[in-house]
């Protein structure tokens, strides 16, 4: 198993504190944001890690991260997303020579969690795997519908009527299919003019190769000052990011 960690866009929602560093490089307590997907993964036993970046600040991650061997990665490579506004499935597209035909473990790059992943990842076989967490601002994910048998049937991007309130989180597992799903998608799937990874996932559904299961632990995305501000806290009170 490999690993992808998606680190561009431009996060104008964090002007004017990305105006100075792409914003995975903010701090989270005692760290940049970036090291705790990092760890993550390597936890989970994945050591081949991608890193995709964009924007005007992506040079500022080969001075922090270096060649990745004080975190335990094996091998470390970078890809550039040429368009920042592209979308997460846009990015991912990037990691297909990476990726060798094998699957993936991807992990967006502002999420913080101290979940382990080692089980599924070692137990993934083959589709593609989602994980869920109950959030309070529904309005913000792509939400998981259900049925009465609490299996999903449709993943709706920033519903302004959430079905829901149990999110997917920045953390997916797929196999190779993913690029080719990727290549059928549309910018025009949730209206933003991206390639949106919930379309991505809604295509493995359709062909029943979607599972899913909560997130266990800790898990927040940083992408607004409030949650930020809420992982800084969080992760101060636990000690750090080597807790």
């Amino acid at each position: 198993m490999k690993g992808v960690i998606c680190a561009g866009g431009l996060a104008t929602r964090l002007y004017p504190l990305t105006y100075a560093t792409n914003k995975h490089l903010l701090p989270i307590y005692d760290k940049p944001m970036i090291y705790y997907p990092i760890k993550t993964l390597v936890e989970a036993g994945v050591d081949e890690i991608l890193i995709i970046v964009s924007g005007p600040h992506s040079g500022h991650f080969i001075n922090v991260l270096k060649n990745g061997k004080e975190f335990g990665i094996k091998h470390l490579e970078y890809a550039y997303q040429e368009n920042p506004k592209g979308g997460i499935a846009d990015a991912v597209a990037l990691a297909e020579d990476f990726a060798d035909k094998g699957p993936i473990t991807v992990i967006l790059g502002d999420n913080t969690t101290d979940a382990n992943l080692a089980k599924p990842i070692s137990e993934f076989k083959d589709g593609a795997m989602i994980f869920v967490k109950e959030v309070p601002d529904p309005t913000r994910f792509g939400i998981v519908k259900f049925n009465d048998h609490k299996e999903v049937i449709e993943i709706i991007e920033k519903p302004a009527k959430p079905p829901t309130n149990l999110a997917v989180t920045g953390v997916y597992i797929y196999d190779n299919r993913v690029f080719e799903y990727i290549k059928k998608c549309s910018p025009d799937f949730a209206g933003r003019n991206e390639l949106e990874i919930t379309e991505v996932n809604n295509r493995y559904l359709k062909d029943n190769k979607l599972k899913w299961a909560t997130l266990d632990g800790y898990w927040l995305d940083c992408g607004t000052f409030d949650t930020l501000l809420t992982a800084n806290l969080y992760w101060a009170k636990k000690g750090g990011y080597h807790e």
